[in-house]
């Protein structure tokens, strides 16, 4: 079956960006059948741009969304599931169930040349794969290096939300993008549960220009995350240990806190979990899975160390 891609990106006041991923996306060795950008109410020269580039990328179609009622201000439009709620309104806007595969692709992230080629080769390679994508580097001005600092995730249980690929039948199987915080979660773990594979690339690295978590703020950021694992049913030692590793993140130490304060919080307000209890069940068997295996391979290389010292001496 041949293979057609859909690509999806929301974006919104990305003026500063957008010209370099666009151009990113149109070198692709492999470049998407048909690529949606959704403009969710730019203030900026964010419209302007994208005219111009509807017109020299042939495969890029705009859409333009009626802006949605607010009742209140919104200081977290990302905790309002605006990012979701814009990519399904470019996925309404088109057949997408006549593409073989699904992707979203954020308005900061710049995409090495062979991105899809690379991802849909995967998909053609494992048929039980139903969700991939690469990890992302965000700058690092004062690291070494070239300037750019890699994320480090569990490549087999997540895919980083700003450049997610699914298969169609894996899209549909998992019930499409949830318009609800945690989206990025549920959605991988419901493919789980479903049979396919998730998968994340290490060798396949893309460039995030806005640090993560960093659109309306760094530590409110934090604090989503903290709401998102409550949402998703991350058990409380499970999140204690997270946060010490969110904390090494700047703003270092507070990172942390504010981490644990969007977990605390929503557990205080009773903020809606995902309701199926399957749900519940699978992710907190998974997490006593992901444990057990690290404590069994920091105990392997203790081992390892000691018997490797015992012979040097």
């Amino acid at each position: 079956m041949t293979q057609r891609l859909l690509l999806i990106s929301p974006v919104r006041n990305e003026e500063t960006h957008l010209g370099r991923i666009a151009d990113a996306v149109a070198r692709q060795t492999r470049p998407p059948d048909l690529w949606i950008v959704v403009d969710d109410g730019s203030t900026d020269g964010t419209p302007e741009i994208l005219a111009q580039l509807a017109e020299r990328i042939e495969f890029l179609k705009v859409v333009n969304p009626p802006p949605r009622p607010q009742t209140r201000p919104v200081n977290d439009r990302l905790a309002t599931a605006a990012e979701a709620t814009a990519f399904n309104s470019g996925l309404d806007s088109v057949a997408w169930r006549s593409f073989t595969h699904v992707a979203k692709l954020d308005g900061d992230t710049e995409l090495p040349p062979h991105y899809f080629e690379r991802i849909l080769s995967e998909f053609e390679r494992d048929p039980q794969l139903g969700l991939a994508g690469g990890l992302y580097a965000d700058p690092d001005p004062d690291g070494a290096g070239d300037g750019w600092k890699t994320m480090t995730i569990p490549v087999e249980h997540h895919v980083p939300g700003t450049l997610k690929c699914y298969s169609t039948a894996c899209f549909e199987a998992v019930g499409g993008m949830q318009e609800r915080l945690g989206w990025d979660t549920i959605d991988e773990t419901y493919a789980r549960m479903h049979g396919y594979r998730t998968r994340a690339f290490p060798d396949l690295i893309a460039h995030h220009h806005r640090p993560v978590a960093s659109a309306d703020g760094v530590l409110r950021g934090r604090a989503r995350l903290g709401q998102c694992a409550y949402i998703v049913h991350f058990s409380l030692p499970w999140v204690l240990m997270r946060a010490f590793k969110v904390a090494q993140s700047p703003p270092r130490g507070l990172s942390g806190l504010a981490f644990l304060y969007g977990y605390a919080r929503s557990a205080a307000r009773r903020v809606p979990q995902v309701e199926d209890p399957a749900f519940r069940r699978f992710v907190r068997r998974e997490l006593r899975e992901r444990v057990r295996h690290a404590l069994v391979g920091r105990l392997g290389r203790a081992r390892g160390l000691a018997t490797t010292t015992g012979s040097e001496s």
